[in-house]
Formats: structure tokens, sequence, C-alpha cells
């Protein structure tokens, strides 16, 4: 007898974690939207197999996802519910692989959502950003040294928090990273970073492994001293702190930083396919998302260009 379709579930989160090798975090969403959908089913008394599943099966709960409100955080934002169709046609390729017969994962269609709205930093509101931290103290230099590398190279949070000392090279001032979906890369560090990241380390009188640690809890007394790694929520906090200090008019974050980066580059003359491989997206269509930077630049080109 087949197996229930939600039953495959565990099978494809284990797949996704063990051969294809995603992030622990990437495969917790892809578990949380899934036991969504089988949540849903269960509501529906639909215990169905994979053969089973059928477009309006689909049609139904995507309906459901467009008129879900949630108490507190309201209706289901376009993007968002394309997330959870996503995650059930990426399971339905998992299962078409493997030759159990089901829907062909073509037959979801993602809804149209709108353009995304890059959050990225003026010159004047990165400037105060990074005034914030009082350099005179260890964990000011520490807190200095995390905002202009994230500036600098583009890392995610999770990405820099990971870093330990013996990755990166003052004396080249670049360093390779595995990133989101095992892509490598190379990240370079500005003059600047590589100013603030040698005080910062030079401040350091301890043996510990990570690039970044934390300066308040328990010590850490085990070789390598791992449990002293800062971790990405505690970056977000601190990003969090200096906006506040700041008073920028915007909620940024570690991303905002990512995006800044992005933005700069593109501002500045760089080409989409170098802004692709230093954000380590795997597809540059994902980086197309900052080309509105460019657009300022459009009435300079149609003025110089075009006939009076």
């Amino acid at each position: 007898m087949s197996k229930l379709f939600v039953e495959y579930i565990v099978d494809f989160l284990e797949y996704c974690e063990l051969e294809k090798g995603l992030s622990p975090l990437t495969v917790k969403m892809y578990g949380y939207y899934l036991e969504s959908f089988a949540e849903w089913l269960s509501g529906r008394d639909k215990a169905l197999v994979p053969e089973d599943l059928t477009e309006e099966v689909v049609r139904e709960y995507r309906l459901y996802l467009s008129r879900y409100v949630n108490p507190i955080k309201g209706p289901l934002a376009k993007n968002t519910q394309g997330y959870f169709l996503i995650a059930l046609r990426s399971l339905l390729r998992f299962l078409t692989k493997r030759g159990i017969k089901t829907l062909a994962p073509d037959q979801i269609e993602l809804g149209k959502s709108r353009d995304r709205q890059i959050k990225f930093l003026t010159k004047e509101h990165l400037d105060a950003l990074l005034a914030g931290p009082d350099t005179s103290t260890d964990e000011g230099g520490r807190d200095r040294a995390i905002l202009e590398m994230l500036f600098s190279t583009g890392l995610r949070v999770s990405e820099l928090t990971k870093l330990d000392r013996d990755r990166v090279n003052l004396e080249t001032r670049e360093f390779g990273i595995i990133g989101k979906g095992g892509r490598a890369r190379v990240v370079f560090l500005s003059d600047w970073a590589c100013e603030m990241l040698r005080e910062y380390l030079s401040r350091r009188q301890d043996s510990w492994a990570p690039l970044f640690i934390r300066y308040s809890g328990r010590k850490d007394e085990s070789e390598g001293g791992n449990k002293m790694r800062l971790t990405p929520r505690s970056v977000e906090r601190m990003v969090a702190k200096y906006v506040k200090k700041a008073r920028l008019p915007v909620s940024a974050t570690p991303h905002t930083l990512r995006h800044s980066f992005a933005t700069d580059l593109l501002m500045n003359g760089a080409d989409l396919r170098s802004v692709q491989e230093m954000l380590g997206h795997k597809n540059v269509a994902t980086t197309q998302i900052y080309t509105h930077v460019t657009n300022a630049k459009l009435r300079e080109v149609h003025e110089k260009f075009h006939g009076k």
C-alpha cells in the first residue's frame, strides 16, 4: 500500500539535509510550509496518496492561503503565499525523481507577486550607523568591525558568524567561504574594514577560534572556544541598537547592509554578473532586484543621447 502524501514530508526534509546540503534554517522553513499543507489536508479529511493529488486540491489550498488571516499579523503577503507553494512544488519534484506518480510540479503555478522593495542605506545614513560604536572599548571595537565587514563584503549574517580567525587573510584582504546552497565564493575586505578588523583582533588575548566572540556570559574553557561564538541573532540585536542610536529613518538589519553593499557596487558602475558572484546568488535573476538603483542613471542617458 502506498504511503500517504504527507508521510513523504520527512523523507523530503532528510533528502534536503543530506543530499542537497541545504542549511538547517532552510530545511526548517521547508518543514514549516509543508506541515502547514499537511494540517490543511487533515482539517479537510483529505488523507490522500501522492497519486490522488490533483490541480483542484492545489487550487483549494491556494484559495485557503489567499483568504487566511493571522489574528496578529493579518493576511499572508503574496510573496509569503508563494513560499508555501514553492515548498509544495519542491516536494513534488522529489517524488517525481523517485518515480512516485503524483501531480506534475509544473502544474503548480506561482501567483504573480509584487516587485520586492529593497531597503538600503544612503551614504549619510551609513556613515551615521558606522560611527555608532565606541571603539575605545573591546565590545565597541568588535561591533565596528562587524558593521564595516558586513558592508565591505556583502556577507549574510549567518556566513559572518560562522567565520573563524584563521579563515580571514588580512594581508591579501580576501577569503573564501561556502555560502547558501553550498556555493563557494571569494569575498573581499575594504581597506577600512581590514583596519577595523585588525584593531579588534589585536585586543584579543584569547586563543578562541571564532572570528567574532561575545563578551558577556560564562567563558568557554574548552579547546577552540566555539561556545564563545557570536550568534546571528546577537548581531541582529547589535545592529538594531546602533540603528536606534543613529536615529535612522529605516529599520535596518544586517541584510540591509548586504543590500547597501550591492547597491553601492551598481551605483558605482559594477556589472550585474560581478555583483551576482560577490553576493553568491545562484541565478542572476535574483541579483536583478537591485537594478532599481540604475534608474537614476537612466535620465542622464536619456538627456545625453536622446534628440531634443
